[in-house]
This record gives structure tokens, sequence and C-alpha cells, in this order.
């Protein structure tokens, strides 16, 4: 389980930053607003889910 939930993390926040890169390549490219405003939305879900997976992961630890 510790190892499904560290390879989990790992997805999250490699999907966060090349959403995050993706959207910056965009704005630097002068691509539409509303793409820019999707990318910007899955970017703050994939960091929440990062972080859920992180507080998780910290849990298991304690315990």
């Amino acid at each position: 389980m510790h190892t499904m939930v560290t390879v989990l993390l790992a997805l999250a926040m490699l999907g966060t930053l090349g959403v995050l890169f993706a959207g910056m390549l965009g704005l630097a490219r002068g691509h539409d607003g509303a793409r820019s405003n999707k990318l910007m939305r899955w970017r703050v879900w994939l960091q929440g889910i990062a972080l859920a997976l992180f507080v998780i992961l910290l849990l298991m630890n304690r315990g």
C-alpha cells in the first residue's frame, strides 16, 4: 500500500509539473485565455490530489 501511494504521489506531482509547463508555454505563445484557464483548473486539482496523497503518506509513516 505504501508503494502504491508513493507512486501515485509521484505521478500527481509530475502531472502538476507538466500542466504547469504547458500553461506557461501557452501564455508565452499567446494562446487563448480559455485554454489557459482550463490548464489552471487542472493544475489546482492535481496539486490538491498530490497534497492529499502526501498527507496520507505522512500518516502511514507515522503509525
